[in-house]
């Protein structure tokens, strides 16, 4: 967005699941990258998605993924804990950026734990589909989410979570109606709450 500065990226994957944590990332990308493939992550196939990620994980000046579980998801709402999890993410970074750019129309200050001074930010709604920073956190935040997911399918077979990622799927659904809720499940959530 802006030239010859440091700008992170931040997006995040799995807010509207019904269990797993919310992946939260940040991406600072080179001056001048270009990769015609990067886009929404939602818009990609699982494999070309896995092939961007090795791409942006060796070519990001700076890129972190943090993970905001069910419980704190339950305790402060999905909103507050995506945002969390992009401060983390933010945090984390090898890189300071001066500037951040966040997919949504919602984020709170940020301040840099660095300088203790606030750095300057603004959403873009759609995001993912206009800024290649925006774009790679999307991507990052979706595979390794995925990734985790797919674990966790092992762990707690019958939900379908190798399928469904945790999304509210009929598959899913049904697998709480029928099985319960597991440890991972967001109580807080509609889905999640089974008529008695």
């Amino acid at each position: 967005m802006y030239e010859g500065i440091l700008e992170a990226g931040c997006d995040e994957a799995g807010r509207g699941c019904l269990c797993g944590p919310v992946s939260c990332a940040a991406v600072i990308l080179p001056p001048g990258f270009e990769d015609p493939g990067l886009n929404d992550s939602k818009q990609l196939t699982a494999t070309r998605r896995e092939e961007l990620r090795a791409i942006i994980e060796r070519e990001a000046l700076a890129w972190a993924v943090v993970m905001v579980d069910a419980e704190e998801i339950d305790r402060i709402n999905i909103l507050n804990a995506s945002i969390a999890g992009m401060h983390r993410a933010l945090d984390a970074l090898s890189a300071r950026p001066a500037h951040i750019i966040v997919d949504g129309n919602k984020f709170k200050p940020y301040t840099d734990p660095t300088t203790m001074m606030e750095t300057a930010a603004d959403t873009v709604v759609k995001g993912d589909g206009k800024y290649m920073s925006i774009a790679a956190a999307s991507i990052l935040a979706k595979t390794h989410r995925d990734e985790m997911m797919l674990r966790y399918a092992g762990e707690y077979p019958g939900y379908g979570w190798e399928r469904n990622m945790g999304y509210p799927t009929a598959e899913h659904r049904g697998a709480i109606a029928r099985l319960g809720l597991t440890p991972l499940h967001r109580r807080s959530f509609k889905g999640c709450i089974i008529e008695s």
